[in-house]
Formats: C-alpha cells, sequence, structure tokens
C-alpha cells in the first residue's frame, strides 16, 4: 500500500469510526427513549432476533465460533454488561453513563497487568489515575444528586473490560461475526428466560422499576418501527467498526472513538433536554484525555483497542 493510499485509507477510517460512535450513540439514545414503553428483556430479544439474520448472512457461513466455550463466557459477560448499562439508562442522563462506560479502558489496564502480566507504563498508570478523576467529577459522590445507581455504569465498564481481556487471551482468533452471533444469541437466550420468569412469578418491584421487572409491552407501529431502527444499528455499528480498525493506524482510529462521549451528550440534549453540568463536562474531558494517553502509552495498548468490544461484534 502507498503513502498516498495508506492516508487515504486512515481518512476512511476516521470518518467510519465517527459515523459508528454516533449510531451507538443513537442507539443508547433509543434504549432510553423505548424503556418507558418496552422492557429491557424484550429490547434484548427482538432486537437480537432481528439482528441475527443479517449477521449471519455477512458471516458468509463463518459462524461456529472455534473456542465454543470462551467465546459463550464472553458473550455472557457481555449480556451482563448491557444489563448494567442499560438499568441505569432510564436513570441517569446519557452523557454521565457514557463517561463512566469509557473507563472500561483504563480497567483493561489494570487487569490486563494482573491477568495477563503485561507492564504498567508510567503514563499509563498516569491515565488511570487522571480517568479515574474524570469519574469522580461525572458521579460526584459528595454531590446532593448522587445515588449508587451513578456507579452501575462503572461496573458495566468493568464488565467490558473482563470481556475485552477475554477476547485478547482466549478469543483473539475467532471472526468478528462468530463473536456478533453468539453475543445475539446469549441476549436472546437470557432475555427470553428472564420473560418467562417474570411472567410464572411476576416480580414486586415492577411500579418501582417496570423497564427490568415489568411484562412485555404490546407491539404497536411505533414499537416495532423502534426496533428495527436499533436492529438496524447494532449490524451497523459491528460492520463499522471492525472496518474502522483496519485502518493502517488503529491508535488514531481509537483517539476518534472517544468522540462517542459528545455524541452521547448531544443526542441526550435532543431526545431529553439533557445539559451537561460544568462538573460533567469537566469529567469527561479528563476521561478523553485518560483514554487518549492510555492509546499511545505502549506498544501493547494498539492492540488492546483494536480488541474494544464493539469491534468484535457489540
Amino acid at each position: 500500500m502507498t503513502t498516498s493510499e495508506k492516508n487515504q485509507s486512515l481518512i476512511t477510517g476516521i470518518f467510519t469510526i465517527l459515523l459508528t460512535v454516533f449510531a451507538m450513540a443513537l442507539t443508547d439514545a433509543f434504549v432510553k427513549f423505548s424503556s418507558a414503553d418496552m422492557t429491557l428483556w424484550q429490547i434484548y430479544v427482538c432486537r437480537s432476533v432481528l439482528a441475527l439474520p443479517v449477521l449471519v448472512l455477512l458471516a458468509n457461513g463463518h459462524f461456529w465460533p472455534k473456542a465454543v466455550g470462551w467465546v459463550t463466557l464472553r458473550s455472557f459477560v457481555l449480556v451482563a454488561m448491557y444489563l448494567a448499562i442499560y438499568a441505569a439508562i432510564p436513570l441517569l442522563d446519557l452523557s454521565v453513563v457514557a463517561a463512566a462506560l469509557y473507563t472500561g479502558p483504563l480497567f483493561i489496564v489494570i487487569l490486563s497487568a494482573i491477568l495477563l502480566r503485561e507492564p504498567i507504563t508510567p503514563m499509563q498508570w498516569i491515565a488511570v489515575v487522571l480517568g479515574f478523576i474524570g469519574v469522580l467529577f461525572v458521579v460526584r459522590p459528595n454531590g446532593a444528586d448522587f445515588t449508587m445507581l451513578s456507579l452501575i455504569p462503572v461496573i458495566a465498564a468493568f464488565l467490558y473490560a473482563v470481556a475485552a481481556v477475554l477476547t485478547r487471551a482466549k478469543c483473539q482468533d475467532e471472526r468478528p461475526a462468530a463473536l456478533a452471533i453468539s453475543l445475539n444469541i446469549s441476549l436472546v437466550v437470557v432475555g427470553a428466560l428472564v420473560s418467562f420468569w417474570l411472567r410464572i412469578s411476576p416480580s414486586g418491584y415492577v411500579e418501582r422499576y417496570p423497564f427490568l421487572f415489568a411484562q412485555w409491552s404490546s407491539f404497536s407501529v411505533q414499537t416495532l418501527g423502534i426496533l428495527v431502527v436499533m436492529a438496524i444499528l447494532i449490524v451497523g455499528v459491528s460492520i463499522g467498526l471492525a472496518k474502522a480498525y483496519q485502518s493502517p493506524r488503529p491508535q488514531v482510529i481509537a483517539t476518534f472513538d472517544y468522540a462517542y462521549l459528545i455524541f452521547a451528550a448531544f443526542w441526550g440534549f435532543v431526545f431529553f433536554g439533557e445539559k451537561p453540568q460544568l462538573w460533567t463536562m469537566i469529567g469527561i474531558a479528563l476521561i478523553i484525555v485518560a483514554g487518549v494517553l492510555v492509546v499511545i502509552a505502549g506498544k501493547d495498548v494498539v492492540r488492546a483497542k483494536l480488541d474494544k468490544l464493539p469491534a468484535c461484534g457489540i
């Protein structure tokens, strides 16, 4: 590939990643918007049922994973991650959820050092400290509006990191389509099982938190339309992130990935009139800086970003 071709590929990759994270933030906005009309488990099942046939076609026959056990474990960790994200979305601003979630790369650094014995460079330590200071600005544990729910997206970020380390250590040779299909099958299975359990044994928390404990709602034209849009978005995000990270300079693509935080704030304002407070904006800025430092800190960091979960089929 010539220098001109590499530059063109990089520009295409940047454009693709920006469009993709724009769509990712829009997906989360749709989930928040739909939380008043559908249950989480209904979204799990219906969105993935719609997305799976497209993913199978795109897999072109290569949809069976090589390490079924590890891929299945990774998928269920991601299902738990989605549960943590989506459980918080109806109750918190999108910008707050996004900022907490994007501490995932910082957890990846720590888990990689503990589990994979990868050294942590001084710049990475600075990034970890800076990122968690950013989280404190966002969730403000001493603030009047703080609740324990503010920490749920941080749990999601930790689960994200666990899945990323699993991907690197045990699923590195798997095809992205196989990972995406396994994840969506797991979402259908978990969503169906929990829905069945709630039907035969209704929860007493329905009125307090219907998004998690209510029965499925009836399908209207609007809900069907939203589910179709979410299915299209999840397929597009899977393809877009995989394509973007095929750029000759994935570390550059990874820095633009953090535009998700800006887009989440944008969709939060458009859909719900959310206006991030000054402390939240400062925290988001610190998390973005920390993420960029992680990306450029060492040779192994680029590889970590290549294994970032959405590129593997979220």
